[in-house]
């Protein structure tokens, strides 16, 4: 299914957030590189990466309306990894008690909620495919292997 929808304003990157404030996310590292994944995102991987997963998404334009409605775009964050040398990334989603909390209206099952989620995780790792891809050259700063002692 294609989603037939604007693209919206990347992320912005905080550059003062931890990522061990998320639950999702297991980093090792404190570089995290986001000015520099901005300025990627801006020229270009964000749009492209969106068009990349929409052309594919399961998401119709009635979920991306509440995607939209609660900016979950603006809650994604990238970073970068360097214990694990990838992009890495954080999700937003729907919490699990959005029936009790009753976070938009147009949201009646389950299904929505994970179509929601799924579709949000997705769409953070073909950003950060994109950005590995076609938009980083980081390999220079990694360490060579030929470079490690022999144990």
């Amino acid at each position: 299914m294609t989603l037939d929808v604007t693209v919206p304003d990347r992320p912005a990157l905080a550059p003062a957030v931890d990522t061990t404030e998320y639950d999702d996310v297991d980093v090792s590292g404190d570089e995290y590189r986001r000015e520099e994944l901005a300025e990627a995102l801006e020229a270009g991987a964000w749009a492209d990466a969106f068009t990349e997963w929409a052309d594919d998404t399961g998401l119709d334009e009635a979920t991306w309306d509440i995607v939209t409605d609660l900016d979950l775009v603006a809650e994604f964050d990238f970073f970068w990894d360097s214990f694990a040398g990838r992009v890495g990334y954080h999700a937003p989603g729907l919490p699990e008690n959005w029936r009790e909390r009753e976070i938009h209206p147009d949201i009646q099952s389950w299904e929505t909620v994970s179509s929601i989620n799924a579709g949000l995780t997705e769409l953070g790792q073909v950003v950060c495919d994109v950005l590995a891809d076609d938009y980083l050259d980081w390999e220079a700063d990694e360490v060579d292997a030929g470079d490690l002692p022999d144990f």
